[in-house]
């Protein structure tokens, strides 16, 4: 099915939008983006140059994505989430000059598959967001956050795991995890490092 774009959109024509995509009202997608198939931009959502959007997204109303991200398929950035790309911003040079586009040079901010931005959440670039991670609602992430990790805070910190269908993980001995929903059972590797255990593997401790 084609995309679904509202009127009041206003969809740079050097974008490519995938099938069963759709954006909102008075989304704004600019140049060179790519909107993978069954992705949702919601109302007011700014996506800019030459981001790319993986396939069955969900980029919630009045989220920013400024380029150069780049956002994986299975994404999920909340209702007025902000990820930057400037470092160190400024609107003028030291002389005074106003700065233009050959004055600083943009960084992104890297989502991988899976993960989840809260609401309001601030994604400050350079940053990777792992894996099937979680952001909660209101937290500024200044540093890279592991794949699995559910992080909280200003700057955002670790406080848990979370497995694929979202919900944090229950610990079933020092290393092992299961998820409340699903069932599936996560490793610890170390502090900072979680994966998902097969089910051959499963079947290699029975």
């Amino acid at each position: 099915m084609d995309p679904r774009i509202a009127t009041s959109a206003d969809v740079d024509p050097t974008s490519r939008c995938g099938p069963d995509s759709v954006i909102w009202h008075l989304a704004q997608i600019r140049d060179d983006v790519t909107v993978g198939a069954g992705t949702i931009v919601g109302r007011g959502a700014y996506v800019g140059s030459g981001v790319t959007i993986g396939r069955n997204c969900k980029i919630q109303n009045y989220a920013l994505v400024y380029e150069p991200a780049s956002l994986a398929d299975g994404v999920f950035v909340g209702p007025a989430a902000v990820l930057t790309n400037d470092t160190f911003p400024r609107a003028i040079n030291a002389d005074g000059s106003l700065k233009s586009a050959h004055d600083w040079e943009p960084v992104g901010v890297t989502i991988l598959e899976g993960a989840s931005i809260g609401a309001r959440a601030v994604c400050v670039a350079p940053v990777t967001v792992g894996r099937w991670a979680m952001v909660a609602a209101g937290a500024v992430v200044t540093r890279d956050v592991p794949d699995y990790a559910l992080v909280v805070g200003v700057p955002a910190r670790r406080i848990g795991w979370v497995g694929r269908a979202g919900q944090p993980l229950k610990a079933t001995s020092n290393e092992h995890y299961e998820c409340p929903i699903t069932g599936e059972i996560y490793r610890e590797i170390d502090a900072e490092c979680l994966e998902l255990v097969t089910t051959d593997e499963l079947r290699g401790t029975e």
